[in-house]
């Protein structure tokens, strides 16, 4: 059951590895109304296809032999209010240091437009809570918006697919780098949305066209 999919997790825990520190990750990847997701726990390195549990998003029921991530109920609630196919979480350390400061990400930098512009800050729950993922649907109410950081917690991205929000989460984690240090010598400049737009409409077009 979701075979592609379940590749598609294992393939991607490497990433997710830079970017958080311990087992502090977790990734999903939906087709129809059901996502594969990371299993509750398990080293990154210890995971393979065979390793990642499938979930209904109808009922909760649970394919597998191991016991999804904790934090599937932000996965489902995602799933639920935003049009996504894949959602990451990261404690990546530069954006998490301005979740515990409450601070949102604003645009200093392009590759923002990938997030949508700003990124917002959810209101604090428990991790692995109905009430958590709520707060970040809640956060995301801007359509455009496919980032978030979680309060005291760490960050969230969606995207088309698991490629698209991983590249997501990279450009936010290492823009809050630059906007962190930045911040140690002055207030950065923020960039305005007309700008954000013909970015991302360069960023639609970058790469190698298909043959």
């Amino acid at each position: 059951m979701l075979d592609a999919e379940r590749r598609t997790v294992a393939a991607q825990l490497p990433t997710l590895a830079e970017l958080t520190p311990g087992r502090t990750g977790n990734l999903s990847v939906r087709r129809g109304d059901h996502v594969a997701i990371t299993p509750s726990g398990v080293p990154y390195d210890d995971v393979g296809p065979e390793d990642v549990p499938v979930v209904s998003l109808d009922d909760g029921r649970v394919h597998g032999d191991r016991t999804p991530s904790s934090e599937l109920p932000l996965h489902r609630t995602l799933y639920e209010r935003i049009d996504a196919g894949a959602v990451v979480h990261a404690h990546a350390p530069w954006a998490t240091t301005l979740a515990v400061l409450r601070i949102p990400l604003p645009p200093v930098h392009y590759m923002l437009a990938l997030a949508g512009g700003q990124v917002p800050v959810a209101a604090y729950a428990t991790y692995g809570t109905e009430e958590l993922g709520t707060n970040v649907a809640d956060a995301m109410t801007d359509a455009d918006t496919t980032a978030c950081l979680l309060a005291n917690h760490g960050l969230v991205a969606v995207g088309d697919d698991l490629d698209d929000a991983m590249e997501t989460t990279t450009a936010v984690e290492s823009v809050a780098q630059v906007y962190c240090r930045a911040r140690a010598f002055g207030l950065p400049e923020s960039l305005d949305e007309a700008e954000l737009d013909r970015v991302e409409r360069k960023l639609a077009a970058y790469g190698q066209a298909d043959e």
